[in-house]
């Protein structure tokens, strides 16, 4: 079996890699801050690599599942990294699957550079929720040529309920970018719609229930409004500090498109006013008390003053 590498345990890493390796494939993991994840796993069967070199020495697949374009850069291109472990050993045909929400001009500038190595990068952003990672339930939007799609296909299915192929590599991450912009989208309307019904004195609560079943409800509705109405920190676990990168690398890919993407910028500035402040580190549904707050009014005791 191909041996595959995993570098990345966060919050939907350590699900896939879980999976991967329920699959029965032998799996290296590498650290970062957490040890749980990887402590976790190599009780399970998995080894722990020394460093990124060792995973490019070693492996026939590595899955990266990181913050963004610059620990991505960082994980190939540094002094070990694996890149270096790959041309050490003399390895040719390793493919890198890249499942980061990443930058659609650096997947495919990495792309082209690695190919001279021998090695293939593929970009296969993902969709779905930690709970959907420790379920195999994913969904990959790969980009990459279909050949190497059809040799991964069976490890990318250990983790996936859905694999889409939307064109060369590149065209997963910038798929990716669109549909955080329209999730983040809404993250931003929820927001900004709830405080003014709360000045206006409606309630989440009356607000739900004209939403709730109606052509507006959807999946994202119902994680962040899980956290509105019930305080529940875990239904969406996908922090502002992520939400601002992915925001700030889609309006960069509408400017390099030449596209004047007022909505996008306006989106972007929310989440990044978020951060600036503090809280980066909280869940996008939070930004509903943050923006409260900053026009003196809470969500959560708000007098229905307007009636139903």
């Amino acid at each position: 079996m191909a041996i595959i590498g995993f570098a990345g345990l966060g919050f939907m890493g350590a699900g896939m890699a879980g999976n991967i390796l329920k699959a029965g494939y032998p799996l290296r993991v590498l650290a970062h801050r957490n040890r749980q994840p990887i402590d976790d796993l190599v009780a399970k069967g998995a080894e722990e690599a020394d460093n990124a070199a060792a995973l490019g020495a070693e492996c026939d697949i590595i899955f990266l599942c990181v913050t963004g374009a610059p620990q991505v850069q960082a994980l190939i291109e540094g002094d070990e990294g694996i890149r270096a472990g790959a041309r050490s050993a003399g390895r040719q045909g390793l493919v890198i699957v890249d499942c980061s929400t990443s930058e659609p001009t650096v997947t495919r500038e990495l792309a082209a550079s690695l190919s001279e190595d021998g090695i293939t990068l593929m970009d296969a952003p993902l969709g779905g929720t930690p709970t959907q990672a420790d379920a195999g339930e994913l969904q990959a939007i790969v980009g990459g040529d279909e050949s190497t799609l059809e040799a991964i296909r069976p490890v990318l299915e250990s983790w996936t309920a859905r694999i889409l192929h939307v064109g060369p590599v590149g065209a997963g991450h910038t798929m990716k970018l669109l549909n955080n912009f329209l999730s983040m989208g809404y993250g931003a309307i929820f927001t900004e719609a709830l405080t003014i019904g709360a000045k206006a004195g409606i309630t989440p609560e009356t607000f739900d229930s004209v939403i709730r079943g109606s052509r507006m409800d959807c999946g994202f509705y119902r994680t962040f409004f899980q956290y509105v109405l019930e305080r529940d920190r875990d239904a969406h676990r996908f922090t502002l500090t992520n939400a601002h990168k992915d925001t700030r690398y889609l309006a960069s890919l509408a400017e390099a498109m030449n596209v004047n993407a007022g909505v996008a910028r306006a989106v972007r500035d929310l989440y990044a006013s978020a951060e600036a402040q503090g809280d980066g580190e909280k869940f996008v549904p939070e930004l509903s008390d943050i923006f409260a707050a900053r026009h003196q009014t809470s969500l959560s005791q708000t007098p229905n003053t307007a009636g139903n």
